[in-house]
């Protein structure tokens, strides 16, 4: 059985040997006085400024015994200052693991316990929730973004600025975020300074600002999405990075217009409200260079009507969290409708049969695998789900289902275990969604399977209505589906709901449809 590799298109990188700090910060002389990251409100830091905030948090951290060894949660919005926080963490040789602020106590008891945190760092809005989800943990330590009754306030941890203290940047697991999971409790994505360094340099050649570029920055930091693309990368690289604790369209489109920003990081519930949100057309979005969405499959339509409304090109990107988390990326001017980009530079793939394990060649579709070095150390305390995903030449089973066109550019077309089996077929739920969104009516939409008898299971649609819109008949829907699809990719059921439930990074919560 002979194994097919599809390699990058593009040249290698070299891989700095540096801590993921020291990487961020290599750009901060060159951008001194320019603001580096800001809320375009109340709080900004220039290049230089954040250098000097992050160096000397670290080394007050450092003085208090945080160190190698030691685990410090993040609990925070999207604000400047985390960026501080994460990058004075990880100065002083602690690894920093990000939690959902959305989550409750329990959820985020959970994951301190696991990842053996001893700090908890929040803003005053969760002291209530960092309280009670660390009775019980090894949480001594809680510091707040401010002030608040029973935390420590940020301010009198500064000490003297210090340089990265020693760790190994192969070995060391820096930032530990939770992967969602399709099922049971998430589990830590144990990611080195190394994965982190090795996936912003493999951007060199997809990624190519020019100077004075701004990026709107919503997208959580807690997510792997938001933490590296959004935060670092982009500080990286030298771009202003404009904050959002939260997306609120008219908010953005507010920041867009203000901050002139060139960069739009989105997922694509996001890109659906740039195609049809009426308040769209108020603003001066002329700014625009690109829209870049990931985090879940992008539809061709739904990315071409988006990028006719603001007037610039809607691209799409694929990662995930154990991948740090980028593995393809569109280069500028080189947009595929459909596709998620090519392969990264230093990263090779394969598509293989998920029954069979046969590789399989450009234009077949099987589970897509990847290796190169942004590809996790590990599950933290769980080795059965690490030998799972992780084969021991280095091998990382995405669970996604791929193709590779005759262009290198790579098609996401579904999750393995979300393909709905009907009478035999295989139903991608992302490929119903797609087309469902291009109907006239129907502002967004999920697609699940649910059981039958006879088919093995149907495809049941859920769909959000644009307002004032009157909801169309499950007849309705599978005339605009059978115009588009092949005749048994086809909804079987509908129901209406005010909203699709998703989570923080824009993924369909499909566990709440299935068991409201």
């Amino acid at each position: 059985m002979s194994t097919i590799i599809h390699t990058s298109p593009l040249p290698d990188v070299a891989i700095p040997d540096q801590s993921i700090t020291d990487c961020v910060l290599a750009s901060a002389a060159a951008h001194a006085d320019e603001v580096a990251i800001t809320d375009g409100a109340d709080s900004s830091y220039t290049f230089s400024e954040l250098e000097r905030a992050v160096r000397s948090l670290g080394g007050g951290l450092r003085a208090r015994g945080v160190g190698p060894g030691t685990s410090i949660a993040v609990l925070a919005p999207n604000v400047p200052e985390y960026a501080v926080v994460f990058h004075g963490i990880a100065l002083a040789g602690a690894t920093v693991t990000t939690i959902n602020p959305t989550y409750g106590p329990a959820e985020v008891r959970h994951q301190l316990a696991d990842a053996g945190a001893s700090w908890i760092v929040t803003a005053p809005m969760f002291m209530g929730t960092a309280r009670a989800a660390s009775q019980g943990t090894g949480v001594e330590q809680i510091a707040v973004l401010g002030e608040a009754d029973g935390a420590v306030p940020l301010a009198p941890l500064f000490g003297d600025p210090i340089e990265q203290v020693p760790v190994d940047f192969a070995d060391h697991v820096v930032v530990l975020p939770y992967s969602s999971g399709t099922t049971g409790l998430p589990k830590g994505v144990m990611l080195t300074h190394r994965n982190l360094v090795a996936n912003i340099a493999q951007m060199e050649h997809t990624f190519v600002p020019s100077g004075g570029e701004a990026a709107l920055a919503v997208l959580p930091f807690f997510h792997i999405y938001g933490m590296q693309v959004l935060m670092n990368m982009l500080l990286a690289f030298g771009v202003r990075v404009v904050t959002m604790p939260r997306f609120d369209m008219v908010r953005a489109l507010e920041l867009v217009q203000q901050q002139r920003i060139t960069r739009f990081f989105a997922v694509p519930p996001m890109v659906l409200g740039l195609a049809k949100h009426p308040a769209v057309d108020d603003f001066d979005l002329s700014s625009l260079k690109q829209v870049f969405s990931g985090a879940a499959p992008l539809g061709a339509d739904l990315a071409a009507a988006a990028a006719a409304r603001v007037g610039c090109e809607v691209v799409q990107g694929y990662g995930m969290t154990e991948l740090s988390p980028v593995s393809h990326c569109t280069p500028e001017g080189q947009f595929r409708p459909g596709t998620s980009g090519v392969t990264v530079s230093n990263t090779e793939i394969r598509v293989v049969d998920p029954e069979s394990g046969v590789d399989l060649g450009v234009g077949e579709r099987g589970e897509l695998l990847v290796r190169g070095p942004q590809v996790m150390k590990g599950y933290l305390n769980n080795a059965s789900a690490t030998a799972e995903t992780l084969d021991s030449d280095g091998w990382l089973h995405t669970g996604d289902v791929a193709v590779v066109d005759d262009e290198h550019h790579v098609s996401i077309v579904d999750r393995i275990k979300e393909l709905i089996k009907y009478k035999g077929f295989q139903v991608p739920p992302a490929e119903l969604e797609a087309v469902l969104v291009t109907h006239p009516a129907v502002a967004d939409a999920a697609v699940i399977g649910v059981p039958d008898e006879e088919a093995g299971e149907l495809p049941k649609a859920f769909i959000a209505l644009v307002p004032g819109a009157e909801a169309p008949t499950l007849a309705d829907l599978q005339d605009h589906v059978a115009a588009h699809l092949a005749g048994y990719k086809q909804v079987r059921a509908l129901e209406v709901l005010d909203a699709i439930p998703k989570s923080a990074s824009g993924k369909i919560l499909r566990r709440e449809l299935r068991d409201p």
